[in-house]
Parts: structure tokens; C-alpha cells; sequence
């Protein structure tokens, strides 16, 4: 097959140079290669790369066209270097062979461009905070995605991933995601997230309802970091224990019957009641049992601000148009949501450092000035970024939907249940404590 060369490279000017230097900022330089290994390799791993993060931003209704739109950018972008393989089964085979690696690369290095692009923001009261949720993409019903996948819960479902996230709070930047079954565990997802989690720094993992277990907050604890945790009536509580050095109201512990059965230590946590503001209660639950460390004003700003992943969510399934995957096989649609959010970290970041302080961060007025310079149209990007910002007009009426027959009303939770120890219990929480303090 012939080796030909596609022109000069483009000058400095051109949209396809301005555009690759604005993903290269947030490309490392070691470990993405450029040139190929052997004479015979097309597809390198940066040109991998910018690839799957030019598709993923691309507006294409079938893969074969973002595909098409990828490449004409590639081979204008890097004129100077031999073509890339021209058909999209060739990329995404070279894609899925590499995907693990190069995402490992490309993730690690992306959490330092949002610890770098942080800032003054880069704690809240002292803790560098990181929110964790989750959500369900649909993929093509093909009988290897129903069997790769499964389906969810209701009939006539689509087959589905799970796609976990954490972000970090001050900034509302992606941080980690993982993905998995439409049957997998937020809970396992959490627990494998935290070896990403800041080293030496004071780390507060932020999470929903649901994430209040005994092993998942244990995992949490082992790993050095704290947690603030909504709970609801599904959670079970118990007081006047007689474990940690000092009661006072609000501590309280979770030590579920089975654990008391393999005699396991109970979590000494805090019980925080607040009103939200629809004035109802909140509660709130969290290891850090000093409110001069963590004050109850400051743990309900800290959740407060949780919210910003159903942002992100709105981003990637609605900004983006990636609601649903497009791929007939598993492995491609995991693949292929991979690059879809590693496409969105990029832009957000974009957006982030462009517009620093001046505003909210706008994912779809970013994305159009990115789709603009793909196709060679539009001005200046950092012009563009600059002005990404929500709502910089004075707005005249309520920006709420009349009918929103897909928004979900779920009840708001309970209040925890919580009872005092019995003397059993007491028993076994003294035994527990002599042992340790012998240890």
C-alpha cells in the first residue's frame, strides 16, 4: 500500500492548528506517540487519540460519519506525516486494541490539568471535595449488546451501561468515570474510584442516597478520606453505643447485624439534620465527628453543590447527543463511550480555564465553537471559549419548563432510623474496644 504524504502541514493560522493545539494543552507528551513505530503502522497513538476526541464531539448521526469528519481534520492537521488508515472498521479495531492504555494516560494526566486549572478553587473549607454518581446510557438492541450488557429493570428496555462518575466540586470538572452492565454496582464503582483520589490532601467524597453501605464507607475510611453521604429510612443507626471516647448529640453509628456477627468494628459518623431549601429536612452523614473542621453550614454548601453532575450528565447525553451509543458490539460501545466522556473532559476544561471566574461554563456554546472550527468555519477559538458562558443576558421569564413529561419525581428520602444500642451490643462494642486499645 502506497506511503503518500498529504501536502504541507497546515501554518500556523490555520482553524486545524489552532484547534490541535487546543487538545494537544490537554494531551501529555510522554506516552502519546506521533510518529509510527514500524513503517507499516497507520494509526499512532495521538493520532488515536485526537481521533476518538474529535468523534466524540462531532455531530454525525452515524459513526461512519464522525468518522469521515475525524479524518479530514487528521490528515489536514498532520499533512506532514504519512495517512492514517482511511476506513472507520480499521480505527476502531486499532482504537479498541489500545483504548485501556491510552485512556489510563490520558486520565491521569487529565486530573493534573484540573488540579492545575482549580485554582483558588481547588478546595472548599480546607477539603478538596469530590462529588460520585451515576447513570444509565442506552445502546443499539442487537442481540450482542442484550447478551454483552443485559437490560435494565423494565420491559422493553434498551440494553444499557453504567456509567459512574466523579467530578470535583469546586469546579465542576470531571475527575474519574468508569462503566460497566446495566446491572453494575455504584457501590463497586466507588470503591475502585478511589485509588484516583488526591494523595496528601484532605479529601471529602460527596454522594447521594444509595452509596451508604457498610464495606463502601469502610473502603472510604481505609483509603484515608472522609465522606458526606445523604441517607434516607433505608439506613439504620444506632446511638448510645459507647464506642468512640466521647458521645454527644449527633453521633450516632452504623453497624449493621451482620458485621456485629463477624465482630467488625462499628463506623463512628455524624448524624447532620438540616433544612434544604424547599424547607425540608436533610440528612446528612459524615465521619468527620468535629464541627470545627467541618461546621453543619459547610457540609450542607459541600452537597449543595453536588448537583453540578446532573450537569454534566445533561452535557453528555443532551449537548452532546450521546443519550445513546451507536455501536453494534459491546466491546465498540464501550470503547466508544470511553472517548465520549474523555471528549467531554477535554471540552470542559477548555471552557473552564478560557472563561476562569467570569461565569458558569457553557458545554453547548463551547461545543458549537469546536464544531465551527472542525468544519474550517467560524473565528478565533479562544475568542469563542471566552464567551461560553451561561446566560450573560438579562433573562425576562422562568426558564422552566411548562411540560417536562420525562422528568423524574422521585420522593425525596426519609429520615434515617435510628435506635438505641442494646446491652448486647454494648457488651460486644466494649470487647471490641479492649481489644483494640490491646492491639
Amino acid at each position: 500500500m502506497s506511503s503518500r504524504r498529504i501536502g504541507k502541514q497546515s501554518n500556523d493560522g490555520s482553524y486545524q492548528s489552532e484547534l490541535r493545539r487546543a487538545i494537544s494543552r490537554y494531551l501529555p507528551h510522554e506516552g502519546l506517540a506521533t510518529l509510527p513505530g514500524n513503517r507499516l503502522q497507520r494509526w499512532t497513538a495521538r493520532l488515536l487519540v485526537i481521533g476518538a476526541i474529535l468523534m466524540a464531539w462531532d455531530s454525525g448521526q452515524t459513526l461512519v460519519d464522525r468518522f469521515e469528519s475525524a479524518y479530514s481534520f487528521l490528515a489536514k492537521s498532520f499533512g506532514s506525516r504519512r495517512r492514517p488508515g482511511r476506513t472507520y472498521v480499521g480505527f476502531i479495531a486499532a482504537l479498541a486494541r489500545k483504548s485501556e492504555t491510552l485512556l489510563a494516560t490520558v486520565s491521569k494526566h487529565l486530573r493534573r490539568c484540573v488540579q492545575n486549572a482549580a485554582g483558588d478553587r481547588w478546595t472548599i473549607g480546607g477539603w478538596v471535595v469530590l462529588g460520585f454518581d451515576g447513570s444509565k446510557i442506552n445502546c443499539p438492541m442487537t442481540k450482542a449488546n442484550e447478551d454483552g450488557f443485559g437490560l435494565a429493570s423494565r420491559a422493553k428496555s434498551w440494553p444499557q451501561m453504567l456509567l459512574t462518575m466523579m467530578f470535583h466540586v469546586g469546579t465542576g470538572l470531571p475527575w474519574a468515570f468508569l462503566r460497566d452492565g446495566a446491572k453494575g454496582s455504584e457501590r463497586s464503582h466507588l470503591i475502585r474510584m478511589l485509588c484516583s483520589l488526591p494523595e496528601a490532601a484532605k479529601t471529602m467524597v460527596v454522594a447521594d442516597a444509595g452509596l451508604t453501605g457498610y464495606d463502601v464507607l469502610s473502603a472510604v475510611l481505609g483509603a484515608g478520606h472522609s465522606f458526606i453521604l445523604r441517607v434516607g429510612a433505608n439506613v439504620q443507626l444506632l446511638t448510645g453505643l459507647g464506642y468512640a471516647i466521647r458521645e454527644f448529640d449527633g453521633l450516632v453509628y452504623l453497624w449493621p447485624e451482620n458485621k456485629q456477627k463477624k465482630k467488625l468494628a462499628p463506623l463512628v459518623l455524624r448524624l447532620i439534620t438540616l433544612i434544604d431549601g424547599r424547607n425540608r429536612k436533610m440528612h446528612l452523614l459524615t465521619n468527620v465527628l468535629d464541627s470545627s473542621l467541618l461546621s453543619d453550614k459547610t457540609a450542607q454548601e459541600i452537597y449543595t453543590r453536588r448537583w453540578l453532575v446532573e450537569l454534566m450528565y445533561r452535557s453528555l447525553k443532551q449537548v452532546m447527543g450521546r443519550r445513546k451509543m451507536l455501536s453494534d458490539s459491546p466491546r465498540n460501545a464501550e470503547v466508544e463511550l470511553d472517548w465520549s466522556v474523555t471528549g467531554l473532559w477535554v471540552l470542559a476544561l477548555m471552557n473552564h480555564e478560557a472563561i476562569g471566574a467570569r461565569g458558569r461554563p457553557s458545554a453547548a456554546t463551547t461545543l458549537r465553537a469546536v464544531r465551527a472550527k472542525m468544519a474550517g468555519r467560524g473565528r478565533s477559538l479562544h475568542k469563542a471559549l471566552e464567551k461560553a458562558v451561561q446566560d450573560n443576558y438579562q433573562r425576562t421569564a422562568s426558564k422552566k419548563a411548562r411540560h417536562w413529561p420525562h422528568k423524574k419525581k422521585e420522593k425525596p428520602p426519609g429520615s434515617p432510623r435510628a435506635r438505641k444500642a442494646t446491652k448486647a451490643e454494648i457488651t460486644l462494642a466494649t470487647e471490641l474496644l479492649r481489644r483494640k486499645a490491646a492491639a
